[in-house]
């Protein structure tokens, strides 16, 4: 008789969690394994727990589950795949469902970006893409073109090249020294302008003209590329000022550096456009996907790449030395493929368009609490920033960040049916990012829980 592993089900989920589940940034210091929340079912844009709780999911579970939960199409387009191809690699072969994915992708992607490198994850994009930008300068010829440029607070993943890349102090120093070469420049957080305070396009521009200051600095001629994401997500949806991108592009042309959009979070409908750089009328050298791709539903991320960078490959016997077992797998695409037609066919990115200012509109209700400094955003992707004094714009000190966001309101928010993010690597921020077929009666259902969260919040201060 074979051994057969217990159904999960079954299990002591608090045993389980106490003597064998790692959890992913997750503090175990101390923690009451017995607390630990277990989601076992999504239904539409709402969660349950083992317990029946339902929970509205406010971040489409992180950022990702655009079509929203129990879609039985994407149950059935994995199913149907995996019983005719469940695994084969994309080295040197390929497979139908990444060739149509692929030229679908490409059809749909800005400009001429025309080809298609899948990974695993955002992060595992990320790291493609620096080093094939790395590569690409090699093979034209010009070798000292390896650093990165990337802005302050800016996430880009956790893997040690994207990592190195990530502005975020705090998840970096656990792991130094990183991958060197990298440099950090302002973001586009224009509530907490030094500079042009009073001027928002004025301040855009001031931030696109450090990119340049800092490429001039380091030396054009070793710096490789610029990464950015359409809506910056660490410190809460910063909003890239009118001008932004196309400075920025002007700069790169000038200095030779392939901007590379970040676009993990952003494409497939979170700004209402299959992509951030359309929404912001810029043209990218490569743009860097995951989990809107497949709503989540399985492992799947691309990188799109122009064709300018494609071309020395195609004509030199150089070849890109980089892959994963599991990028491009065939069951992922195929699921990928079952979501565009989702997205497309409901017409999910229109809907956003559509009901974005109701959602502003409805958060923005905030503002007359004394904790809300500011609420920011576009699309599906919005934040209120925390402050300790709206005419002063007073920060939160360290102790009350952790007394107030992290153990009172994120705490409030998941006990009154709320899953979103309470974040406070940089400023105190509640993100909302829910699934793309919200509308009115979830947004309102967002500022009731939130608003009850905050107004006991502001009593702790």
């Amino acid at each position: 008789m074979t051994a057969t592993a217990e159904p999960v089900h079954t299990v002591d989920a608090s045993r389980v969690v106490r003597d064998h589940l790692w959890m992913h940034f997750a503090s175990h210091n101390g923690q009451d394994e017995a607390d630990t929340p277990v989601i076992v079912r999504g239904e539409g844009a709402y969660l349950f727990d083992d317990k029946g709780k339902r929970y509205l999911d406010g971040l489409a579970g992180l950022f990702a589950v655009q079509v929203g939960h129990g879609r039985e199409e994407l149950a059935e387009a994995a199913a149907r795949q995996m019983r005719t191809l469940p695994y084969f690699p994309l080295w040197g072969y390929a497979h139908p469902p990444a060739i149509e994915l692929a030229d679908r992708l490409a059809a749909s992607a800005p400009g001429d970006l025309n080809r298609v490198f899948f990974t695993v994850s955002g992060g595992e994009s990320v790291e493609t893409a620096w080093k094939l930008a790395r590569q690409y300068f090699k093979v034209i010829g010009k070798p000292t073109k390896h650093k990165a440029i990337s802005r302050s607070m800016a996430y880009h993943g956790t893997s040690l090249g994207a990592l190195s890349i990530t502005g975020i102090p705090s998840a970096k120093a656990p792991f130094e020294p990183l991958v060197p070469s990298t440099i950090r420049v302002p973001n586009t957080n224009f509530y907490r302008a030094t500079e042009h305070a009073d001027d928002y396009e004025a301040y855009g521009l001031w931030a696109a003209d450090r990119i340049e200051e800092a490429i001039l600095f380091e030396g054009a001629d070793t710096v490789a590329a610029v990464f950015l994401e359409p809506v910056q997500n660490t410190g809460g949806c910063f909003v890239p000022p009118p001008g932004y991108f196309q400075r920025v592009r002007e700069i790169c042309d000038r200095h030779d550096v392939l901007l590379i959009s970040d676009e993990v979070i952003c494409a497939f409908g979170r700004l209402g456009t299959a992509f951030g750089a359309d929404r912001f009328g810029y043209q990218p050298d490569m743009i860097t996907t995951a989990k809107g791709l497949t709503s989540g539903y399985a492992p799947l991320g691309a990188v799109m790449i122009s064709d300018r960078i494609m071309e020395p490959f195609q004509r030199s016997n150089d070849m890109f030395m980089h892959g994963s077992t599991y990028g491009g797998h065939p069951v992922s695409c195929a699921v990928a493929l079952a979501n565009l037609d989702i997205l497309e066919g409901e017409g999910l990115y229109q809907h956003v368009r559509d009901n974005e200012e109701a959602f502003r509109t409805t958060l923005s209700k905030l503002e007359d609490l004394p904790i809300v400094g500011e609420v920011r955003g576009a699309g599906f992707f919005w934040a209120v920033e925390l402050v300790k004094d709206k005419n002063t714009r007073e920060r939160f000190t360290d102790e009350e960040s952790t007394r107030v966001l992290r153990n009172h309101v994120s705490r409030e928010l998941f006990a009154n049916g709320l899953y979103c993010r309470a974040d406070d690597r940089a400023e105190p921020v509640i993100q909302f990012s829910p699934p793309l077929i919200c509308g009115p009666e979830q947004f309102q259902e967002i500022e009731q829980i939130v608003r009850g969260a905050l107004t006991s919040a502001w009593k702790l201060l």
